[in-house]
């Protein structure tokens, strides 16, 4: 895929490939694999498409801020036999805006201190592709592909496939195989992440598609199932996509401590080679940090050759959940809170929880320079960002 970027904004940006397993160089983090383009300027990316799944792409240059105005887009990339008809593969971009009191986007807000110290930059009104609670046109008999994405900067979204009678097909793009009822609700969708649900009507009428976060569910959708003369009875399945298993006998084992934020301890957190005070913390915002600092240092977390396995123990102490990515990678979760996880599941974000330890794994075979933070834009803004080198 080859994509001229020309950036007409007043201020430089990039653009980053959530989810895909690009060339280093064209990962678009600006600081570590480019410089960021400057207004009027150009940049040419090339990005080879090595899976098939639900993506997306996105600002990476003072994310939290461009991210929030708008600044992404899906990024499906189609499987070799296509599975689906196009009027049954619907795509879900949910986004939560935070409007003021006249209904307009609420630009006055961004970089609140409150937000980057807490929970993160939450809207209060949310839509889907662009639109508020559409009504969506989909035949009925027919197995239908819902992908699900979330755009939203730091709000994760709680959503029940078992109310509509869906199954799970596939995790940030990755497919498991047979498609899988859930044994528990609600299901988490973190910044960032996506979730592809598998789903037949059989009777035409309106199906809900709610959001259970708040008190009461609120519809961000309806699918309006028509009458269909042709029957789909034949069950599909996705191919999987061919990802390196990590040797977890011969891997190496890092530990990234989560540590910061508004109700956490932040007396230990140094930036730029310095011990922040009270009064530092109030200047620039750095108020979170992996492993005593804030925001990037100038040595790697790790750096290991090329084919080595990595195991990465991720312990959060601080009072917020945290949406952690991997630039460049699929991993295993293979622990979460004492609980082992699925080896089916590859995932490129992860959610933990307050005092929470999430354990993954993976095979670091694409070099370069490459991004491991938080999702939630404000946190990494503020200090959640750190980065990994593959020699």
């Amino acid at each position: 895929m080859r994509i001229r970027f020309r950036n007409e904004l007043p201020e430089p940006s990039s653009i980053h490939w959530h989810g895909v397993r690009v060339d280093n160089s064209m990962d678009g983090v600006a600081g570590l694999t480019q410089a960021p383009v400057p207004p009027g300027d150009t940049f040419d990316y090339e990005v080879n498409l090595p899976d098939a799944g639900t993506f997306w792409y996105h600002a990476h240059t003072k994310s939290w801020d461009q991210v929030a105005r708008g600044l992404y887009g899906p990024l499906i990339v189609e499987e070799r036999a296509p599975t689906f008809t196009p009027e049954a593969d619907i795509l879900l971009m949910l986004d939560d805006w935070r409007l003021d009191a006249q209904g307009r986007f609420d630009a006055a807000s961004l970089g609140n201190m409150m937000d980057w110290s807490h929970a993160g930059r939450l809207g209060n009104y949310l839509t889907v592709n662009g639109m508020t609670s559409p009504d969506i046109s989909v035949p009925a008999n027919t197995w239908l592909r819902l992908r699900l994405i979330n755009a939203c900067n730091s709000r994760i979204l709680e959503i029940d496939p078992n109310r509509f009678s869906a199954r799970v097909i596939a995790y940030d793009g990755q497919a498991i195989g047979e498609a899988r009822e859930l044994d528990y609700a609600p299901l988490l969708l973190g910044p960032a992440q996506r979730v592809d649900l598998l789903v037949r009507f059989d009777t035409p009428g309106p199906v809900a598609l709610e959001e259970l976060s708040q008190s009461s569910a609120y519809r961000f959708a309806t699918l309006n199932v028509a009458d269909n003369e042709t029957r789909q009875d034949r069950e599909p399945t996705l191919p999987p996509n061919l990802l390196p298993a990590p040797d977890l006998r011969n891997a190496q084992m890092f530990e990234l401590l989560m540590e910061g934020g508004a109700m956490g301890q932040m007396s230990q957190l140094t930036y730029n080679g310095r011990a922040q005070t009270r009064m530092d913390f109030m200047a620039n915002k750095q108020v979170w940090g992996f492993n005593g600092v804030a925001n990037m240092a100038d040595e790697p977390f790790f750096s290991v050759a090329r084919g080595q396995s990595v195991i990465v123990n991720v312990v959060n102490r601080t009072s917020f959940p945290h949406a952690m990515h991997t630039h460049g990678h699929h991993f295993k979760l293979l622990e979460r809170n004492g609980q082992a996880g699925d080896e089916q599941i590859w995932r490129d974000t992860f959610l933990i929880e307050p005092d929470g330890m999430a354990k993954i794994a993976f095979v670091a075979d694409n070099p370069g320079k490459w991004l491991f933070h938080c999702h939630m834009l404000e946190h990494a803004a503020a200090g959640m960002t750190t980065w990994f080198e593959i020699t």
